[in-house]
């Protein structure tokens, strides 16, 4: 949906009912593109990079346990 700016002024709220389920606005000022309006990304799962982003990926269960050797760091 495109929408210019005094269209943006006049209709604020039902522009942001719009962006918040989902749909992209674009805001236009003097004819071009000025900004786009959106939903909020999802918090989810973050997008995998690098050499091993096509590898599968599991985490030991206990990754997070110190050995007897940090005893004497977390006094």
């Amino acid at each position: 949906m495109n929408i210019t700016v005094a269209e943006m002024k006049s209709n604020l709220a039902a522009v942001l009912r719009k962006a918040a389920a989902g749909e992209e606005i674009i805001v236009t000022r003097h004819g071009k593109p000025y900004v786009k309006i959106g939903p909020e990304k999802q918090a989810g799962k973050l997008p995998r990079l690098g050499a091993f982003k096509d590898q599968p990926f599991r985490m030991a269960d206990g990754f997070d346990e110190l050995g007897s050797e940090w005893d004497d760091y977390t006094r």
